[in-house]
């Protein structure tokens, strides 16, 4: 059920090593204006809309069906947001849940841990953050990876939610040096990509950096056109891996926050232990034809690029069965979520399909009820 695209030993050797354990889940919400522009991102039908969508999956993710949620999810006829596959696995495990605001417009409705940030302003004005933002995040980063080390769990799963986040991914990629264009993935089913790389090819010239490709400081590049969840989640990991596993989940995001660690661990030599990280995504993302995700893997270099073989095609539900088409894919540490069954308690397919079933369920009678 778990599939090794890049890196087969080392990866093949971090999931046996993590084989019978219990992890812990940490999600990290932030947020970009970046989000709200015109059909960037199929996470939210309307930029309005795209504004409460981290906020909502935040709130099904740690509550579950509600009968009234403070910020509901999207109306199924729009599809399912990957939180229910992530809320499925986290209550079967019983996985304890740690969620950490990075940088939201609005507060949470359920308990988060503020680490200082802001939301991003659009990457394509070339000064989405401020610097001094960008160090308390990675500070803070540092400092809950260390905390998060302290947990009995042998590993961690680290998640994001970010509308508009494989946008400034492919940002952060090119600013690294990466030949990132047309190789990330999207919410849509066809990626955007000449969408996406006229917004970033704009943020650098903006910040002056385009002939400056690989930056130096990669403090600057977030600074620039990045969002707030990168720094932080990169400062966890690094922090995370010298006594733990990391199990970073997502696809592009995730490949991208790879990308920023190697990056800080060089420029200013901090000690990190990269045999113990691997990304873990979806099929979805993995085998995405609209992108390049094993390729960009390959170019980031000793990454480990592991996902989920799970299936949605026989599910009862059409809501589900559009990810086969190329819908949504991953997010909110869905891909990564799926891993852990399978490591955790040697999950099959219909076990997985079930249980994600099973919520939806659930919740399909919440909002009946409501009505």
């Amino acid at each position: 059920m778990i599939h090794v695209y890049t890196q087969e030993k080392q990866g093949k050797e971090w999931l046996r090593r993590y084989r019978g354990c219990s992890p812990v889940l940490a999600c990290v919400l932030g947020f970009t204006e970046t989000g709200l522009i015109s059909g960037i991102s199929a996470a939210g039908n309307t930029p309005q809309a795209r504004q409460y969508t981290a906020i909502a999956d935040a709130e099904f993710l740690f509550n579950g069906p509600q009968p009234q949620p403070q910020y509901p999810l999207p109306p199924l006829q729009a599809g399912a947001s990957p939180v229910f596959i992530s809320r499925a696995v986290v209550e079967a495990l019983s996985l304890p849940i740690y969620l950490f605001n990075a940088g939201l417009p609005q507060i949470p409705s359920v308990p988060t841990i503020n680490l200082g940030g802001t939301a991003a302003k659009c990457l394509s004005q070339g000064c989405a953050l401020e610097l001094a933002t960008v160090k308390r995040l990675w500070e803070q980063g540092v400092y809950w990876g260390e905390q998060l080390a302290r947990q009995s769990q042998e590993y961690i799963i680290l998640g994001e939610c970010v509308v508009g986040g494989t946008t400034t991914a492919l940002a952060v990629l090119t600013g690294l040096g990466i030949a990132a264009a047309g190789k990330v993935n999207s919410s849509h089913p066809i990626c955007n990509h000449e969408q996406k790389w006229a917004l970033v090819q704009l943020g650098l010239q903006r910040a002056q950096l385009g002939d400056k490709i690989p930056l130096k400081d990669p403090l600057a590049l977030i600074a620039a056109v990045g969002d707030p969840m990168q720094i932080a989640v990169a400062g966890m990991a690094i922090a995370l891996s010298r006594s733990k596993g990391v199990l970073l989940a997502g696809g592009t995001q995730m490949l991208a926050v790879y990308a920023l660690m190697q990056a800080l661990a060089e420029t200013f030599e901090i000690s990190w232990q990269p045999e113990e990280v691997v990304v873990g995504t979806t099929r979805w993302v993995a085998e995405d034809p609209t992108g390049s995700t094993v390729e960009l893997a390959q170019l980031i270099g000793r990454v480990p690029l592991l996902a989920t073989e799970l299936s949605f095609k026989n599910s009862r539900y059409p809501q589900l069965q559009v990810y086969e088409q190329g819908f949504v894919k991953e997010g909110v540490a869905a891909g990564g979520c799926c891993i852990a069954a399978c490591l955790t308690q040697d999950w099959n397919q219909s076990q997985l399909l079930q249980t994600i079933e099973a919520l939806l369920d659930r919740y399909s009678k919440a909002v009946s009820d409501e009505h």
